[in-house]
């Protein structure tokens, strides 16, 4: 049996003997960089392990070598007679559980079954976050708990990564709509609200700013002064999408940046990485005088700091970007 989870933590507590079987821990964070239908391919790699560089600090050479070795371990599903795959509610999840879908689905499958384990929440724990908060004792408790996926389930993960990967949003945002009921009543009853989430984080029409950097903002209007508090909150509030701590400075870092700033932190240089400064997690967060303007509405952030930023399949770049996301009405706005 092989089992695939979302992370190290998980899959460590799994191999003290919770399941019988081989783990594979999927590494990846697909709410950040370029995504593309078929990732695999020379030209994709390279171009998401730059941005993700870039962006994230995660060395090009060591990410395409990660990628390659899990694919080759990927590829050996065939010595097993079942896979399980371990995953929970949020973006980070989902949009891997989509991916691994979209995978499987192109595979002749033969005489190995496909099997999924997906959780929003656990008995005795007031706020679920995911499997790594769980103890081993915990996991076991889970361990045989998976449903069997089935062909339905393959189609409806191929869609949902397809229209992620898609420069066009509104191809997502349409197969929500359209499918709302059947994800709900699937072996993906996560994915509607996770990908939902996800259109949320591009810039609103009123004033710019995506979901993540809103709340950051308001945050920070509200007396939260550290990064580390801010971090605490932010993903706090934002649990659904499942975000980590290196792709929340990258959030930092742009709020930051260039000659228009929303935000300052003590010490700090605009572009620079943030996570170098000495203590920076207790540094100062300070916000602007064009942040607080933003915020209420009266400047728009891509207007005046522009944006170079990648949601799914879509790169919105510069200070003129083709959609946003209507806070009003609850959808996207083509401009």
């Amino acid at each position: 049996m092989l089992h695939i989870v979302n992370g190290d933590v998980v899959g460590d507590k799994l191999k003290q003997g919770v399941v019988q079987g081989d783990v594979l821990v999927w590494r990846e964070v697909y709410p950040a960089g370029p995504i593309f239908t078929n990732p695999v391919g020379a030209n994709e790699r390279a171009m998401r392990a730059r941005v993700l560089q870039e962006t994230m600090d995660i060395p090009a050479s060591d990410y395409i070598k990660s990628c390659e070795e899990q694919e080759q371990n990927l590829r050996e599903y065939i010595k097993y007679d079942e896979v399980v795959l371990w995953f929970e509610h949020d973006l980070f999840d989902q949009s891997m559980l989509a991916y691994l879908l979209h995978w499987f689905k192109g595979q002749n499958l033969d005489r190995t079954k496909l099997s999924l384990l997906c959780i929003g929440e656990y008995p005795g724990i007031e706020r679920f976050y995911g499997l790594g908060q769980l103890t081993p004792a915990q996991l076991q408790t889970l361990s045989g708990k998976w449903r069997a996926i089935g062909r339905h389930e393959l189609e409806l993960g191929s869609e949902l990564w397809q229209a992620y990967a898609s420069p066009d949003p509104l191809q997502l945002s349409t197969l929500l709509t359209n499918k709302k009921a059947e994800l709900a009543g699937s072996g993906l009853p996560y994915a509607y609200d996770a990908f939902t989430a996800h259109l949320k984080r591009l810039p609103s029409k009123r004033n710019g700013l995506g979901i993540v950097e809103q709340t950051t903002i308001q945050a920070v209007r509200n007396g939260v002064s550290t990064p580390l508090e801010l971090f605490r909150l932010v993903t706090d509030s934002l649990h659904v999408l499942g975000m980590g701590d290196i792709e929340y400075w990258k959030v930092i870092r742009a709020l930051m940046q260039g000659e228009h700033p929303l935000l300052v932190i003590e010490g700090a240089e605009s572009g620079i990485d943030v996570r170098r400064i000495p203590d920076f997690l207790n540094r100062q967060v300070t916000l602007t005088a064009l942040g607080n303007a933003v915020l209420s509405g009266s400047k728009d952030r891509i207007a005046v700091q522009g944006i170079d930023e990648w949601f799914g399949g879509l790169h919105l770049h510069g200070h003129e970007i083709s959609w946003r996301f209507d806070d009003l009405v609850g959808g996207l706005v083509q401009q």
